[in-house]
């Protein structure tokens, strides 16, 4: 483990180096998140957009349950290492990599199961069903290799190999990128097509984490001769698992009841919608990078119990996150058109996607704030914080947001629910982070 980039080097050189590399593999992965709308959207089937759209929640679904063991194991292994108890590290990740495989086969078998009642509570109908089921069929049975990808890929950075992170989640989204086109296009698999393509990039992933971990790793493994765990130890991992996987969960929960309110005014308001979505992600998962990118800094000085260290590395964080989410806000607004255009030649669904994307970016700075509240938390195992900042962005607290604010404003108020909803779960991480943390550290 690089214990100098952890311990002592500046803090601006030890954030961009863990940082940097999360960022690049997000960028990579919105890269062919925004493929797969292109080739979606350049069909010409609004039902077809519309039905993919619909879908979505389930891939995050994926990325949820594979937050449980990659950021919930990350947080007590980072944890672990700072007090150098590296052996106890090893033996949780290989629990972590195995857990996540199986959870991922339980999720096949009932997601199939009960497929179309789950579909018609993700808003699809008669025009929409054939292409969100396709979608769905496909991504589900992938879900082992999805659910299995995103564990190592945060377990690495805590032995310093945000590089090695980088490059796993980039292999599978250019072999996802190179087959999309394929899939979707040349042989005219439509919906199911941008799904094989997902679970063969996510398979590709996989196959390269496990040969890093057995041949380059000394701390972290997926050998499980001689392995043990307590129910003490699994109880850390998912208190700060379940909170982190809420994160994602709730994102899902949150297109889901956007599209429900947005149903009413037509199919081309939710495929509009989904094509926004995509193009925001351009902020909201550099934002991300940066604020994950941080969490193995973060949790390592917190459990060497180095609070002076640790006040640096936030103050950092949190300057950095919210000035680069003003800026990225700022370009998206002025850029809508523009970006909208590139993935449908359809004026209406541009007209229509421009105020939605532009109302999406008045919480950007917002979200910054949540983010980086949120991982310091995981970071540092204070569940009841994470959980409740988790739930509540896209999940409670949006839902009652959206429910006020439609019956305000209409559509409008459909639109506006989600930067009302950053706004107010900024302010509770504000009030949280100084009762939960800066109370504990300001006198460290």
């Amino acid at each position: 483990m690089q214990n100098e980039l952890f311990e002592t080097a500046p803090v601006h050189k030890a954030y961009f180096k863990m940082a940097l590399p999360v960022v690049f593999g997000m960028v990579v992965s919105l890269v062919y998140n925004m493929v797969d709308t292109y080739f979606i959207a350049r069909t010409g089937n609004t039902d077809l957009i519309a039905g993919v759209s619909l879908g979505a929640p389930v891939f995050t679904l994926m990325i949820a349950l594979g937050d449980i063991f990659g950021l919930g194991g990350s947080s007590v292994i980072s944890r672990l290492f700072g007090q150098q108890k590296n052996d106890d590290g090893k033996r949780l990740s290989v629990f972590c990599f195995y857990a996540a495989f199986l959870c991922g086969l339980a999720v096949t078998a009932v997601m199939l199961l009960f497929r179309r009642p789950i579909l018609g509570l993700l808003g699809a109908d008669t025009d929409t069903f054939t292409y969100a089921s396709q979608y769905y069929t496909f991504i589900v049975l992938g879900a082992p290799f999805l659910i299995i990808s995103y564990t190592p890929a945060n377990l690495l950075r805590t032995e310093g190999f945000a590089t090695a992170s980088m490059v796993g989640t980039m292999l599978g989204a250019v072999v996802n990128i190179i087959l999309d086109p394929i899939f979707i296009s040349v042989l005219g698999l439509g919906a199911a097509g941008a799904a094989i393509a997902t679970v063969i990039g996510n398979i590709c992933t996989d196959i390269f984490f496990v040969w890093f971990l057995l041949a380059k790793s000394e701390r972290l493994s997926v050998n499980p001769r001689g392995f043990h765990i307590t129910p003490a130890e699994i109880g850390q991992i998912m208190a700060i698992g379940f909170p982190a996987s809420i994160t994602n969960l709730m994102q899902g929960i949150g297109i889901a009841l956007t599209n429900r309110f947005l149903l009413p005014y037509g199919n081309d308001k939710v495929a509009a919608m989904g094509i926004v979505m995509k193009v925001n992600l351009i902020a909201v998962l550099v934002l991300v990078g940066f604020a994950f990118g941080a969490q193995p800094l973060t949790g390592y000085n917190y459990g060497a119990k180095n609070h002076g260290r640790l006040k640096k590395i936030l103050r950092f964080c949190y300057g950095f996150e919210c000035g680069t989410a003003v800026v990225l806000a700022a370009a998206l607004s002025l850029a809508a058109p523009f970006l909208l255009g590139l993935f449908t030649p359809d004026a209406g669904l541009v007209a229509t996607g421009v105020p939605m994307l532009r109302m999406q970016q008045l919480g950007m700075l917002f979200v910054a704030v949540v983010l980086v509240t949120t991982c310091t938390f995981q970071s540092s195992g204070k569940a009841v914080g994470a959980f409740l900042l988790s739930f509540a962005r896209q999940g409670a607290l949006f839902a009652l947001v959206i429910c006020i604010t439609s019956k305000l404003s209409g559509y409008t108020g459909v639109l506006l629910a989600q930067p009302i909803s950053d706004m107010l779960t900024a302010a509770l991480a504000i009030a949280l982070f100084w009762k939960g943390i800066y109370q504990e550290i300001g006198s460290g």
